[in-house]
């Protein structure tokens, strides 16, 4: 069986913490599936304030961080830009959820 993999869209704040209570649910369900949490837009201020145990699947998205002038204090994994990484992954298979 293919293992799942899914794109978690986090554009705000509430959906970053639906994102993430979801990629912690998904990996406990089923623990062979990739999962990416993409935050862009106000989840990206959220992200960088409140650390969570599934950061390691966070992706910010760069253009954000610039826009908003903030600073990856955090060292955060950052993409170019989150609309490109969603359709690419899409691209390669990817099932997206906005969270």
């Amino acid at each position: 069986m293919t293992p799942l993999r899914v794109l978690l869209h986090a554009p705000t704040a509430e959906a970053l913490a639906r994102a993430r209570r979801n990629a912690a649910n998904l990996q406990n369900a089923r623990p062979d599936a990739e999962v990416l949490i993409i935050a862009n837009g106000a989840a990206v201020a959220t992200a960088l304030a409140t650390p969570d145990a599934t950061d390691s699947l966070l992706r910010l998205c760069r253009n954000s961080l610039v826009a908003q002038g903030l600073d990856n204090t955090r060292g955060l994994v950052e993409v170019e830009a989150a609309v490109v990484t969603l359709a690419e992954r899409q691209v390669e298979g990817w099932v997206y959820i906005r969270a």
